[in-house]
């Protein structure tokens, strides 16, 4: 149900690849709200994905960037700012990437080469982001920032291997972040450290469907649905959230903060 949460505020999205994607439906929600915006990915993900479908659908226009170079990030943002007419309210970092995961490499076995790449994508570039937006003026007071995390970057998944530091590296970047942008301009910098969801990216992790199925035993409330997540994103764009700020923040149903579930003994039990 619209209730122009977002009325009159404008900014990007990044990350939308297909309909499964956090980001995608962050996007159709914020539209929904009244948000203005313009969608944004690397070229190569541009060509992989749907997001042109996504654009019609808001009322959007897309604009690639590589968010790992300054300069594609400098004209991402002159143009946006030329398209929504002003300065952002907010900016959505749905940006992850591991070489390694996706080649079966395992924690003791990384290439270093790959994993400074995934930490590059999946975590500075937050700052890059962050640092170019500074320098160009192009937040307005008030605005917020998000990135998504995972829980990995407190607790080991071996799964999860070089993914793991990327995400610590962007949660501390949004502490360091979040106290700077929020004395320059009252702009909030957080996290959101979401349930395991089927998306593309998340689904292509070796033993993602265990893991899933694991932690939505484990969870008091379930799994988040990745579109349970656009809207708490939505709400961390609105003003109603215009205090939080350099918070990690657990969108997982309770996950977090549970040692052990009734349900999971109960599976040991039975298994035994």
């Amino acid at each position: 149900m619209a209730n122009d949460l977002l009325k009159g505020k404008v900014g990007i999205i990044t990350g939308a690849l297909d309909e499964n994607s956090i980001a995608w439906k962050t996007a159709l929600k914020a539209h929904e709200q009244g948000a203005r915006f313009v969608l944004t990915n690397a070229p190569l993900a541009m060509r992989m994905g749907a997001i042109k479908e996504l654009a019609e659908q808001t009322n959007s226009i897309v604009i690639p960037a590589d968010a790992t170079s300054l300069e594609d990030i400098e004209k991402l943002y002159t143009e946006a700012k030329e398209h929504l007419g002003g300065n952002f309210d907010f900016i959505l970092h749905s940006i992850g990437m591991s070489t390694n995961i996706r080649k079966g490499k395992s924690y003791g076995d990384l290439n270093h080469e790959w994993a400074l790449k995934s930490y590059d994508v999946s975590g500075l570039s937050f700052h890059k982001m962050m640092q170019v937006a500074e320098k160009m003026d192009v937040m307005n007071e008030w605005g917020s920032i998000l990135a998504l995390s995972y829980i990995a970057a407190q607790r080991v998944f071996p799964f999860y291997t070089d993914m793991a530091e990327a995400k610590a590296l962007l949660e501390n970047i949004a502490r360091g972040y979040g106290y700077r942008f929020g004395k320059l301009k009252k702009v909030r910098v957080n996290t959101i450290s979401q349930s395991p969801t089927r998306t593309t990216a998340g689904s292509g992790i070796d033993g993602f469907n265990e893991f899933f199925d694991i932690a939505d035993l484990m969870s008091p409330l379930g799994n988040a649905s990745a579109e349970a997540c656009a809207e708490y994103i939505v709400m961390m764009f609105s003003d109603y959230t215009r205090m939080v700020t350099m918070q990690n923040l657990f969108h997982d149903g309770g996950y977090s903060f549970t040692g052990v579930s009734e349900e999971l003994m109960e599976m040991v039990r039975k298994s035994g």
